[in-house]
């Protein structure tokens, strides 16, 4: 059996077990990476790379960043003061977060833009004593949605207008995917607000899971020094993530930075630190890495790809073209890297639409914001994956509300993208 089957079957598995829960999403996340070392397909001393993987360290260090402010009281402090302003009411208050994450993701990292926002979100939906699960989805979903805005929102964005740059053809400007992202976003928002507010979990979350907040009132009455310290070390870190590529600092060194400095200015104690750190979420993410990347080695990704390009056959419609690659970037990227999704896809995306005569850019666009569009499952994108254990959230709970969502996303994409980039221009 070919490294590619292989991989498939294994990841059959993984996807059952994600969806009845019959194990915990960590450990079936790790036993496939495990599995994928033992039956040849990954060297084994790959099997546990994830956990060394930048991006989980960026978790991380978000994690303790974001206790620092529940420590400090900082977060209920924001939380009281937006509820001020905004009241309780829990739509006011969700299209706020929402409105907010998307035009924070749109310029800055979705996955910093969500690690950002847990303990602010968090914050608030305490002092309105409203459930967090029904917030912190919303939260990533708009973090996801806001990165489709601009050229840097979103890594599939950068690759779309990279294999252009490469095939020797006219690219996409910095703001050209706002065309798509704006009514994209605000599709999503509309959704969420109206249809998806009914599909959203109303989970009791215990308090181990909010970020150490069973921190006592007496312990929440800090001095005022370290409350605006635990704030300045989560805007410090921000503003270093926004201009991460000018001072030549990357966002997990801004996170791991942030969180020392948390403990060293006693916003919090080294074992609180450490408690912070959700590691379920962790040990998910990290398990995933190795298979996403199985999925692109062993060729697997590519046979998929392939067998469904396989069956357009020679001249196919532009229209079918744009809405088989969207369709096929959306599945793949529920479970494989957005990144690896466009970067495989693309180059197919383009000698199709070429071998008709016709203009890639709808094909692309669809290809990039499709990879973006991962809402179904907690491992597609990091911001699914934070928002995992503070909102204590099962594998089914963003099947429910992210398959109504991609199925919006298409329709919404395959309405506009060939209006403003026509196949036949």
């Amino acid at each position: 059996m070919s490294p590619a089957i292989i991989t498939l079957c294994v990841l059959a598995v993984v996807a059952i077990l994600f969806i009845t829960e019959i194990i915990p999403l960590a450990i079936t996340s790790l036993s496939g990476s495990i599995a994928l070392g033992l039956l040849g397909v990954i060297p084994e001393k790959q099997i546990f790379t994830g956990l060394s993987n930048s991006t989980v360290v960026l978790f991380a260090g978000m994690f303790v960043i974001g206790a620092a402010l529940f420590h400090t009281g900082m977060a209920q402090e924001i939380g009281a003061k937006v509820v001020k302003m905004c009241g309780s009411s829990e739509t006011k208050l969700m299209f706020g977060v929402m409105l907010v994450t998307i035009i924070m993701s749109s310029v800055l990292s979705n996955t910093g833009t969500a690690a950002s926002l847990i303990p602010v979100v968090t914050g608030i939906c305490a002092v309105a004593k409203l459930k967090g699960s029904r917030f912190l989805m919303p939260m990533a979903i708009a973090a996801n949605v806001g990165g489709t805005i601009t050229m840097v929102g979103t890594p599939p964005n950068i690759i779309a207008t990279g294999a252009l740059q490469q095939a020797g053809l006219p690219t996409f400007g910095f703001f050209e995917f706002a065309w798509i992202g704006v009514p994209l976003s605000i599709v999503t928002v509309l959704f969420t607000l109206t249809v998806g507010k009914k599909l959203l979990p109303k989970h009791d979350i215990d308090e181990s899971a909010e970020v150490e907040q069973e921190v006592d009132a007496s312990e929440i009455k800090q001095s005022k020094s370290k409350k605006m310290i635990s704030l300045l070390i989560l805007v410090g870190v921000v503003v270093v993530m926004i201009f991460s590529k000018e001072l030549g600092v990357s966002l997990t060194t801004a996170a791991v930075i942030g969180a020392i400095v948390a403990v060293l200015t006693g916003c919090m104690t080294e074992k609180q630190a450490y408690a912070s750190i959700d590691w379920v979420t962790i040990f998910l993410f990290a398990g995933m890495m190795p298979i996403a990347t199985a999925l692109d080695k062993s060729g697997a990704g590519a046979l998929i790809a392939h067998s469904v390009v396989g069956l357009l056959g020679d001249h196919p419609n532009p229209l079918v073209i744009a809405a088989v690659m969207y369709l096929l970037s959306n599945i793949m990227t529920q479970f494989m890297n957005n990144t690896a999704t466009a970067a495989l896809l693309a180059p197919l995306g383009i000698s199709m639409a070429q071998a008709i005569g016709a203009d890639p850019k709808a094909v692309l666009m669809c290809i990039a914001i499709a990879a973006s569009a991962a809402f179904a499952t907690p491992v597609a994108t990091p911001p699914n994956t934070l928002v995992l254990g503070p909102g204590q959230y099962s594998f089914n709970d963003y099947l429910k509300v992210g398959i109504p969502l991609c199925i919006v996303g298409f329709i919404t994409c395959m309405i506009i993208i060939p209006i403003i980039w026509p196949f036949f221009p």
